[in-house]
């Protein structure tokens, strides 16, 4: 566990120091592109997996943003069918600006509800979001995303308490583009 807050730790203040080479271009009325992906094959495993994430975002304020985020899974399986999953999903962001020289540095925690599926089944999920831009350059970012998604087959109370320990946990690092 303090492997982990360490390695966060570095990572935000590699992230900070970075974010001061440019000011940042958020503002009011900005639209945003975010571009991610991976690739994961666990050494010994017959199954791998391609994820790709592309998010559309409207600068409301300087510090709120709504958008949607589109994934798309695509598991590759030895001896056995392939399967892919995709999400859907509405989004908003509030930035904490004034943490750093020209807002280069903005974390952001907000909220999401959308939808998943597959050739199979649909199924709701919601839940929160934290992370932050770097600003590479004035409208070039650095994404670093972290967000639970509880899944859901009815919008109650009771059936996000009963399935709260099916959830995932998801990390994206990514690129963004302010136009």
């Amino acid at each position: 566990m303090k492997i982990r807050v360490f390695v966060a730790t570095v990572c935000i203040a590699f992230f900070t120091l970075m974010s001061g080479v440019a000011g940042a271009g958020q503002a009011a009325g900005d639209s945003t592109l975010q571009l991610s992906g991976s690739l994961t094959h666990a050494q010994g495993a017959d199954s791998g997996v391609l994820n790709l994430d592309v998010g559309y975002g409207y600068l409301l304020g300087d510090n709120l943003e709504v958008g949607i985020l589109q994934f798309l899974g695509y598991s590759f399986i030895d001896n056995a069918d392939d399967t892919w999953v995709a999400s859907t999903i509405p989004y908003v962001n509030y930035y904490f600006s004034g943490l750093s020289d020209s807002d280069g540095f903005l974390p952001f925690i907000g909220a999401f509800i959308g939808a998943s599926y597959n050739e199979d089944d649909v199924t709701g999920t919601i839940g929160p979001q934290v992370g932050f831009k770097s600003f590479v350059k004035d409208s070039t970012f650095l994404l670093v995303k972290y967000r639970y998604e509880w899944f859901f087959d009815e919008l109650t109370v009771n059936d996000i308490e009963d399935t709260k320990s099916d959830g995932n946990h998801v990390v994206t690092l990514g690129v963004g583009f302010i136009f």
